[in-house]
């Protein structure tokens, strides 16, 4: 395992504000709005905030904060954050991100995880944190083979763990992370402590003949209306999951085309859900600078692929291991779907933060993990 710094070559910087003052813009229509998609009065102002207010040398020294490594599991290169614990009997938790994220949507979790006490906490809901990057995401990209479904990457965490000397160990995941924290407990079951989610990407909507009929009527209308709405909004979804090398070349030859593609998830204008707390800025401009600083715009889409052709929109086996879920603001996941996969022991639901929990209430979900994993 090789130590690993952040230091992007100045010239790498200079390269992206050329390219941001050089952005071609579309137009669109006056009354748009938000309807056509990501709307353009705001892209603008945000890219104009990119190029000429967003401190990448500042995020880059936060993300540097805490000790990070590189290593090659199953011929991959594998990126993580390794942050321990002062307190020596914490518990090893690993955490995954989503898309369109990387492990900097981490940063308010990961200190008071480490060190409660530092953070007005007990120590004993200490943990040792480790938050690799998705394969053909941010450090750990690109992808060099097919095949790196969520199926695959809870494999590599296993074996992670393992390499870092951790037998028994807990999982949190988001978005993408909720698919492969579960998956990681099927993986490795007796290693895994418990499995905490928040925003759980397979659990809003039938995926199975009959799964309806065993929903309440109140949670079989939710799952309807769920499924409504995710046909409206997953076109950005469609297409990385059918044609991704199509889409790679515009992400990575315009760096406003990749930040509107990612605005189609870390901004969500749906009348129902716009209430959810914004994600900040900073913390979308830094995903989107990784993104196009590492040039896995692309690989990251070709999750979506890798995860559909491994059976992403069927049901996932049954687990036993004791599973949380953490429902906050605008979130879709339904108990009664969740509970055909899994062994679910808590279910919270927060009239807070959104999709992006870490990023918009963690103190709320660095909360429901230390509950989670102090009754088990």
């Amino acid at each position: 395992m090789d130590p690993f710094h952040i230091n992007i070559p100045q010239q790498d910087l200079d390269e992206l504000n050329t390219r941001l003052a050089k952005t071609r813009w579309p137009g669109e229509l006056p009354d748009a709005d938000w309807d056509y998609g990501v709307n353009e009065t705001y892209l603008k102002d945000l890219v104009d905030y990119w190029q000429n207010g967003f401190d990448w040398r500042a995020q880059e020294a936060r993300l540097n904060e805490h000790p990070q490594y590189t290593t090659t599991i199953d011929n991959q290169k594998v990126h993580f954050v390794h942050a321990r614990s002062p307190e020596p009997d914490a518990t090893p938790l690993i955490i995954t991100h989503g898309w369109p994220s990387t492990t900097a949507d981490f940063r308010d979790i990961i200190g008071p995880l480490t060190d409660p006490k530092a953070h007005g906490g007990d120590p004993k809901d200490a943990f040792h944190v480790v938050a690799p990057s998705v394969p053909g995401f941010a450090f750990s990209g690109p992808t060099n083979e097919r095949g790196w479904n969520t199926r695959r990457v809870a494999k590599a965490w296993a074996e992670l763990m393992q390499r870092l000397g951790y037998a028994r160990y807990g999982a949190h995941g988001g978005d993408f992370g909720s698919i492969v924290s579960p998956e990681l407990g099927r993986t490795a079951p007796d290693a895994v402590l418990g499995v905490h989610v928040n925003a759980m990407a397979n659990a809003g909507v039938a995926t199975a003949p009959g799964d309806l009929e065993r929903l309440s009527e109140e949670d079989r209308k939710q799952a309807e209306a769920n499924e409504a709405w995710w046909y409206s909004h997953s076109g950005y979804a469609t297409q990385m999951a059918t044609r991704p090398q199509t889409l790679a070349y515009a992400l990575n030859d315009s760096p406003a085309g990749q930040l509107a593609w990612n605005l189609e998830w870390f901004v969500d204008w749906n009348p129902a859900t716009t209430n959810q707390t914004p994600v900040g800025r900073d913390a979308i401009l830094t995903n989107a600078t990784i993104f196009w600083l590492t040039g896995t715009a692309g690989s990251a889409a070709r999750l979506y692929l890798e995860a559909g052709q491994d059976g992403w929109g069927e049901r996932p086996a049954p687990s036993g291991v004791p599973t949380a879920v953490a429902n906050f603001r605008g979130d879709l996941a339904i108990r009664g779907l969740a509970e055909l996969s899994n062994t679910v022991t808590r279910w919270s639901e927060y009239d807070a933060g959104g999709h992006f929990a870490s990023l918009q209430a963690p103190d709320v979900l660095v909360k429901d993990i230390r509950e989670f994993f102090r009754d088990i």
